[in-house]
């Protein structure tokens, strides 16, 4: 089925890879070819958006760049973008196929169902990676991540934040690599439940990501941020196990996701009744192939004729990513980091056409532009006063460990 989408030049693969969950709806869920599409940069494109869902109420796919905070809380970038990914995007696809239990459904526009799925049960799928990356560079140092930790927690030993989080990127020049092998390579590696392949024209996501920004199930709307990492031992299973349970006692980590908890609930009492935001799960410990992870579950009932755009603009980008207090840290973020972020820490997912919606968090990802040659997945972690810069950089490498594997850095 990958390989079948890839032919067209927008496309879009959303993968749970089997996980269960009470709160999942599809197993996998495929966008492929357009019909037509809305894209705009920071400055009115969340009421683009809003008109193109009024006017199509069909299918969307897309994604939301973490950029798009320049709109929602008025702010400006500077950095450089060597992926170049719009800060909004949104399709209607020519094709949407589900894939649930031991069902499969193929929607199109010409009646020719049974003729895609013969195309694709037909594709021979070719194993090789003929990838060409000479060299795989820091954008910044381990002294100079260390400088801005420290400057950081200056700040919020001033009061000007409670936690940020802190990313670097790492990025190739001049490179050539197969977009859909990476995938399959890297949810062979590391198989998480919001995982996705993503392609608009020449520019390429594929992502790994463990992370639910927000979902919409009729008047139920609901947010999974992590905040919390442990590394795995699978050779041990006792010493796996002890990790997992550090995490679990880890006030550190703990304190990091209470925060986040905090601005999302805050976030989506902006949308949803009074007295109806819950948190339904604090600081649940989640294991996966590569990591233990923190997770907590918020959830809240809507207000009345709440719109898909309303709420994008009043949670994103989401807490986890971000920090507290939100506006204070994007500024902070945008100071001390060297690369703009992009499609990194954004939301890639899908609007259904009664209104409902899925989006995860951008993580754990390869970016990459084929015209420019250029790679990019970037990492980070979340900044408190008393956390530690050696561990947090040692987090930043564990977080990029299964991306080296697959690209084979």
């Amino acid at each position: 089925m990958l390989s079948w989408i890839n032919r067209f030049s927008i496309c879009c693969l959303l993968d749970n890879h089997q996980y269960q969950s009470d709160y999942n709806s599809y197993e996998c869920l495929v966008g492929a070819g357009v019909l037509t599409v809305y894209k705009a940069d920071a400055g009115n494109a969340i009421d683009g958006l809003h008109n193109f869902q009024q006017q199509h109420k069909d299918w969307l796919f897309g994604h939301l760049s973490y950029d798009l905070k320049n709109e929602t809380e008025g702010l400006t970038s500077n950095h450089a973008d060597g992926i170049g990914f719009d800060d909004l995007l949104f399709f209607v696809p020519q094709y949407v196929i589900c894939l649930s239990g031991d069902k499969v459904e193929i929607g199109t526009c010409n009646d020719d169902h049974q003729k895609v799925f013969e195309e694709i049960n037909g594709i021979t799928i070719d194993e090789k990676n003929k990838h060409q990356i000479k060299q795989v560079k820091n954008r910044i140092s381990k002294q100079e991540y260390t400088q801005s930790i420290n400057a950081l927690k200056a700040h919020i030993l001033r009061g000007d934040c409670y936690e940020i989080n802190y990313c670097q990127e790492f990025y190739a020049e001049e490179c050539v690599i197969q977009p859909e092998s990476v995938y399959q390579s890297l949810n062979k590696v590391s198989p998480n439940p919001f995982s996705c392949y993503y392609k608009v024209d020449d520019k390429y996501l594929m992502c790994a990501s463990p992370e639910r920004y927000i979902k919409k199930t009729w008047n139920k709307i609901l947010s999974q941020p992590i905040k919390g990492t442990s590394s795995r031992n699978t050779a041990d299973k006792k010493l796996d196990e002890q990790n997992k349970i550090q995490l679990k006692q880890s006030e550190k980590d703990k304190s990091e996701n209470v925060m986040v908890v905090d601005l999302v609930r805050n976030d989506l009492s902006k949308v949803c009744k009074e007295g109806t935001v819950n948190v339904d799960e604090l600081f649940g410990v989640y294991t996966y192939p590569q990591v233990h992870q923190m997770i907590s579950t918020v959830s809240g009932e809507l207000k009345e004729n709440i719109s898909f755009a309303e709420i994008i603009r009043s949670t994103f980008p989401m807490g986890s990513m971000t920090g507290a207090p939100k506006r204070k840290v994007l500024q902070l973020i945008e100071q001390y980091e060297k690369t703009k972020r992009g499609l990194f820490s954004g939301a890639v997912g899908y609007v259904s056409p009664d209104g409902n919606f899925d989006f995860n968090v951008v993580i754990r990802s390869i970016l990459y532009n084929a015209s420019s040659k250029y790679l990019s997945y970037q990492t980070g972690s979340g900044i408190t006063f008393y956390c530690d810069a050696e561990k947090e950089y040692e987090e930043c490498l564990l977080k990029a460990k299964a991306i080296e594997q697959v690209l084979g850095v």
